[in-house]
């Protein structure tokens, strides 16, 4: 089993790293999953016999890495689900976009479907049946070769929502095998900040983790991130 990169953890929650390619939750492929990392990593270090609670509030694409926390009790479940209901949960990723954007900043917004048989989704009319609006900021960091980096903060978390805005406005994700130019690069997308409300203390708590991207090797764009 992968060892687990853990950046916090008490009695309430338990905050990690979620490795590129690792499942959130199992799906029908029963291949590892996250949340059952972490149950096995509570359940050997602490010695708990029996099922092991460990709650999931959100989640990350397959091929997307990042920060993730999870709830130790349904009360701490309940309460992140309610910041993130009430937008107090702020998730903050880096992309490589496949071209040179010359754009310093913007707010991409859109309207998001996601249909459940292909698991993929598309940019659709507001008016569209079961459309859900969709919106980011974005901050240009960085460039590399004929790529940039940006930093994106999340206002709605929808289904493949980065992905599909920058493709949207000409500007793919770099490595997107999905919706972006094919080759056989990882996706460039990381979810490097998490910052939320301890669900018991009311304590604002911030993490940080940078992806190992030959791109972020720069000085200069790792200062501004």
């Amino acid at each position: 089993m992968n060892k687990l990169n853990v950046l916090y953890e008490d009695n309430h929650i338990i905050v990690v790293e979620k490795k590129p390619n690792i499942l959130s939750q199992g799906d029908i492929t029963r291949d590892l999953d996250l949340l059952t990392m972490v149950k096995s990593y509570i359940k050997e270090k602490y010695n708990k016999p029996g099922n092991v609670y460990i709650g999931l509030v959100h989640r990350l694409d397959r091929p997307v890495g990042g920060i993730m926390v999870f709830a130790r009790t349904s009360k701490a479940a309940k309460r992140l689900n309610e910041q993130i209901k009430n937008h107090e949960f702020k998730k903050s990723y880096l992309a490589v976009l496949d071209k040179v954007l010359n754009k310093d900043s913007g707010e991409l917004v859109n309207y998001l479907y996601k249909d459940e048989k292909t698991k993929t989704s598309m940019i659709v009319d507001e008016n569209y049946p079961n459309s859900k609006l969709s919106k980011l900021t974005y901050e240009v960091v960085g460039y590399f070769d004929d790529k940039t980096i940006v930093k994106i903060n999340l206002i709605t978390g929808r289904h493949h929502q980065i992905r599909l805005q920058f493709k949207n406005i000409g500007y793919p994700l770099y490595g997107d095998q999905l919706y972006g130019i094919k080759n056989k690069e990882q996706i460039r997308l990381f979810a490097y900040k998490l910052s939320f409300n301890h669900p018991i203390t009311n304590e604002r708590l911030e993490f940080k983790l940078l992806p190992r991207w030959k791109e972020l090797e720069n000085e200069t764009v790792i200062h501004r991130l």
